[in-house]
C-alpha cells in the first residue's frame, strides 16, 4: 500500500527533528563543553554576542518562564559562560552578557548551524529555496499558533 504524501511528510519531520537534536548534541557538546547541555547552548545563542540582553527578552525568545530561565542562568554563571548585571538606567532590569568562554561556545554552536544550512541548500536553486522558506514559515506559524492555543 502506498503512503500518502501527508504521512510521508509527517514521518520525515519526526525523523528530522530527532536526527537534528541528536546530531546537534553530538556536534555541540564536545569535551570542551561537557559541562553544559544542548539547552544551555540554545540559551547562549539567545543571549547573542551583540550587546547585553534583558532577561525578559531571553525568556520570551526561548519561550520559557523567568523562573526557568533564572535557574539555567545560575548554572551558566557558575560555570563562567555568562555575567548578569543590573541596568544602570533601571535597577529592576537584569542584563546578561556572554563572557569570553560564553562567546567561544556561541561561535562553536553557530558553526554547527552554518554547516547544517549549507548542507540543506547546496543543490537548491533560488526558486526552490523560496519554496522551502515558504514551507518553513508555514510550519513556524503552525507551531506559534499551536503554542498560543495550548496556553488558552
Amino acid at each position: 500500500m502506498e503512503k500518502t504524501t501527508s504521512r510521508i511528510l509527517n514521518e520525515m519531520l519526526v525523523k528530522l527533528f530527532n536526527k537534528i537534536m541528536d546530531a546537534e548534541e553530538k556536534a555541540i557538546i564536545t569535551e570542551e563543553y561537557k559541562d553544559i547541555t544542548n539547552n544551555d547552548m540554545h540559551i547562549i545563542e539567545a543571549i547573542g554576542i551583540e550587546e547585553p540582553r534583558r532577561m525578559s527578552d531571553i525568556a520570551k525568545r526561548m519561550s520559557v518562564t523567568m523562573g526557568t530561565l533564572t535557574t539555567n542562568m545560575n548554572s551558566l554563571e557558575d560555570k563562567g559562560y555568562i555575567v548578569r548585571e543590573r541596568s544602570t538606567a533601571d535597577k529592576r532590569v537584569v542584563l546578561v552578557v556572554l563572557t569570553p568562554k560564553g562567546k567561544k561556545a556561541f561561535y562553536h554552536h553557530r558553526g554547527f548551524h552554518r554547516n547544517m544550512i549549507k548542507a540543506i541548500v547546496k543543490d537548491l536553486d533560488e526558486d526552490e529555496m523560496k519554496v522551502m522558506i515558504k514551507c518553513l514559515l508555514h510550519l513556524n506559524e503552525f507551531f506559534e499558533g499551536y503554542a498560543d492555543r495550548q496556553s488558552q
